[in-house]
């Protein structure tokens, strides 16, 4: 596979530093090429679909023909790309859940190689709703500062949400981590959902803050869970929570 990769770009006769700034139509072309994406130090324009809505669409059957012949309204794209975006600003949105009204179908993007989100800046939407992230995932340092869901994504390998920034509401409801997590450092400025969440590997919520509301309902944690000075500023709705088999007050109080 080749790679695409871009640098940051200074201009030495001024104080002023710009970034490189690029198209997301041709990291999209690339991925298409299944070729790797390096990126760092630069400004992302355009959205950045990466369930290829627009090419599949217009391929696929009528919902109601197709439905009731026992399709499926889910489609899904594979994903075989290593992604790299490191110190990035996305000025649009990055979708990898696409739930299309007009023709009732739902794309999904699915990633079948390592992605790395690293101290990045999504000024969009982040969508990630059902992705599949089968090796190892990195969206540390990163801020989101729109709505943005994981909600019933599934995390294979190594994955790290350290040093994250939610600005607006973040659900992870659903998803499933199978290795350890780590969301150490991070702020969540809008209430926090992991209502039915698996960590099958324990998970790490050192030092992060709640701002708001912190939703548990029906989490489940399988091995370590740090929780050594995380702040919740409102509610923990921590009903029917399960830390190794226990509730969620009876593993902090009675450890």
């Amino acid at each position: 596979m080749r790679t695409i990769t871009t640098l940051l770009v200074f201009f030495m006769t001024s104080v002023l530093i710009a970034q490189k700034t690029v198209n997301a139509s041709e990291i999209l072309k690339a991925i298409e090429k299944e070729e790797n994406i390096t990126i760092s130090n630069a400004t992302v324009v355009g959205i950045l679909d990466l369930t290829y809505m627009d090419k599949a669409l217009p391929n696929l059957p009528k919902r109601r023909r197709w439905w009731n012949n026992g399709g499926s309204n889910t489609v899904e794209k594979q994903i075989i790309s290593k992604i790299s975006f490191v110190n990035c600003v996305f000025k649009d949105d990055v979708l990898a859940y696409i739930p299309h009204e007009d023709s009732g179908y739902t794309f999904i993007a699915n990633f079948e190689d390592d992605v790395t989100f690293r101290d990045c800046t999504f000024e969009g939407k982040s969508m990630f709703k059902y992705s599949d992230f089968e090796y190892n995932t990195d969206f540390s340092g990163s801020k989101f500062l729109e709505d943005t869901t994981f909600k019933y994504a599934s995390f294979d390998r190594d994955i790290t949400f350290k040093n994250t920034n939610f600005d607006e509401p973040a659900t992870f409801k659903y998803a499933k981590f199978r290795k350890h997590v780590s969301f150490a450092n991070s702020i969540f400025q809008e209430t926090a959902t992991f209502k039915y969440t698996e960590f099958n590997g324990g998970v790490s919520f050192n030092n992060v803050k709640f701002e708001e509301d912190l939703n548990i309902k029906y989490m489940e944690v399988s091995g370590e869970f740090d929780v050594k000075n995380m702040i919740v500023n409102y509610d923990i709705d921590s009903k029917y929570t399960k830390i190794n088999g226990r509730s969620f007050n009876n593993y902090l109080f009675k450890k």
